[in-house]
């Protein structure tokens, strides 16, 4: 952990968690107003840590361009809290006037509990729309499809779908729906762009503050995978499309404040150019592996000093792996983004806690950080393995898989990423600790992911490989001590297992068939629910939320 982050135990008071989860620099010291005790102790479930980073190594316009994108970033805030609810005011006022209640409103972006499968924690809030707010309330899927097949810009990842006067479908791309919050964010990109010493930098921040007036990311996500050199990043706009669950055909707005770890970035980017052989090594046919990853992806490694709207809600994101239009994944691969402040984080206030209490006492010694921080990384690489486009002609993975695409890519991304450090230690090219540190520490990572739903992309994908490792005997259960050990050599038997049976349905786009496995597996047993619930009465912490901003990065100046 870098010097001066650090965190603060859950139970903080809940007038700073209220500017925390709000994404602003704490304001007020009023006192706070009464909780109800139940909400509060959700609220402790996030332990607060501060996003800080050391500056000294940046020059004075450099310093002033962080100021500056972490203004750029606020307005996706603003712009997500529309997409993912609607009216933020409306949020916040069913409330009611306790204080815990609006906190965890705004943590979650919505009176969904994001850690708890979205089951409302408001009394009379019905269930979450599995499309958010992207789509008109009332529509169905079948509307959708009949409309989209007319106006194919329905599916475009950058357009809401609003009604018309006669109730017909339209779309609204996101450039002019939300053109007050493009606007402020450009202009502060544009004169950041201005100050940046790195020239790639600055051309990215403005082809990026265009693509935000345009609607046209192509190109600037072309320019991103083209800086090398930049010691700072910043990830904007619309990106991820978790929060579509209807379609997952929606990018969602974020934000992201970054400074490179110049030292630790130079030590990962050796395993970019091993892409093209371990896509050769995926155990699987050769039609679902004949795709060649671009061998431009970038391994780095990032303080992060500044997480907006979708990348705030809810569970915070350790690793990133940019950008997702798969024409520019074919041809320039991506950029994998490790946030080791974060990261190290919840590695030292969950996963070790987590590891005590149900990591078999011989095996807790395999719970190493830098195993935590290796099947990150290698999850985040493997996104590029496999294949984009169906191999019979049922056009990309994602539109094949629809509202299954993101539960099935980041199961692959897990297994996949698993197989390449088995495939690395084999070839020698990993060597510091074992596969079998990496084994156990995947296997705790999963009881910390899964904490935080199966309602969730990343949760149905935990899920679905929990369920088959056990099933395959890759780890057991002791009854007497509620404690799990892994098997090392089952575990690489059901890793190339998986990864095969997911590649295979990737490239055969086979819907009916993914939402077997999703029915099937992307559940929580009730034995793993109850030792779940053993880590949160031991009140270990389930994420993290933040205090950050130019206050806290440079010291209230």
């Amino acid at each position: 952990m870098n010097a001066g982050s650090h965190i603060v135990h859950s139970g903080t008071t809940a007038a700073l968690l209220l500017a925390l989860a709000a994404c602003a620099d704490p304001a007020s010291d009023a006192p706070a107003a009464p909780s109800d005790p139940a909400i509060q102790a959700l609220v402790d479930q996030y332990a607060v840590f501060r996003l800080e980073s050391d500056l000294s190594h940046l020059s004075a316009n450099d310093r002033q361009v962080v100021r500056l994108l972490l203004e750029a970033v606020q307005p996706m805030d603003h712009v997500f809290w529309q997409q993912a609810y609607g009216d933020k005011d409306a949020a916040l006022a069913l409330a009611a006037g306790d204080d815990a209640t609006r906190q965890y409103i705004e943590i979650n972006y919505g009176p969904w509990d994001r850690l708890r499968g979205d089951g409302p924690f408001i009394d009379g809030v019905g269930p979450k729309p599995a499309g958010a707010n992207f789509y008109p309330a009332d529509m169905t899927a079948d509307e959708f499809e009949a409309a989209a097949a007319e106006n194919e810009a329905l599916r475009s990842l950058y357009t809401l779908v609003r009604r018309d006067e006669n109730g017909a479908l339209v779309a609204h791309p996101y450039h002019e729906a939300f053109a007050e919050a493009h606007m402020a964010a450009a202009a502060r990109l544009r004169e950041a762009a201005e100050l940046a010493s790195d020239p790639a930098l600055a051309h990215y921040l403005m082809l990026r503050a265009a693509a935000l007036d345009t609607g046209d990311y192509q190109p600037s996500d072309m320019a991103w995978l083209d800086m090398k050199d930049n010691p700072i990043d910043v990830v904007i706009g619309p990106i991820e499309t978790y929060e579509d669950q209807m379609f997952g055909a929606k990018a969602a707005h974020e934000g992201f404040v970054l400074i490179k770890d110049m030292e630790w970035s130079e030590r990962l980017a050796r395993f970019a150019a091993l892409l093209p052989s371990l896509q050769e090594s995926l155990p699987v046919a050769d039609e679902y592996k004949a795709e060649t990853p671009g061998t431009d992806s970038d391994l780095n490694a990032y303080d992060a000093v500044y997480y907006s709207g979708d990348a705030n809600a809810g569970a915070k994101a350790i690793a990133v792996n940019l950008p997702n239009d798969e024409e520019v994944q074919l041809a320039k691969g991506t950029r994998r983004l490790q946030l080791k402040n974060a990261m190290r984080a919840k590695f030292d206030e969950i996963m070790v806690p987590i590891a005590e209490h149900l990591i078999a006492d011989d095996q807790r010694e395999y719970v190493v950080f830098d195993a935590f921080f290796g099947n990150t990384m290698f999850h985040e690489v493997a996104h590029g393995l496999g294949i984009k486009n169906t191999v019979n002609g049922l056009g990309t993975v994602r539109e094949a898989l629809r509202e299954h695409a993101s539960p099935m890519e980041e199961g692959k991304a897990d297994v996949v990423g698993l197989h390449m450090v088995t495939q690395l230690f084999e070839r020698g090219e990993l060597t510091e600790h074992s596969v079998e540190h990496h084994y156990v520490t995947f296997v705790a990572g999963i009881f910390r992911s899964v904490r935080f739903g199966a309602a969730s992309a990343h949760g149905r994908a935990n899920m679905v490989r929990f369920n088959y490792f056990q099933e395959h005997g890759a780890f057991s259960r002791d009854e007497a001590t509620g404690k799990y050990r892994v098997d090392f050599d089952a575990m690489r038997e059901a890793i190339a297992g998986l990864s095969e049976l997911i590649l295979t349905l990737q490239g055969n786009g086979d819907y009916d068939g993914v939402t077997q496995l999703m029915d099937e597996k992307g559940i929580v047993p009730p034995e793993l629910q109850a030792d779940l619930d053993r880590l949160d009465s031991a009140g270990i912490p389930r994420d993290i939320v933040f205090e950050q901003g130019a206050s806290v990065l440079f010291g209230g100046s």
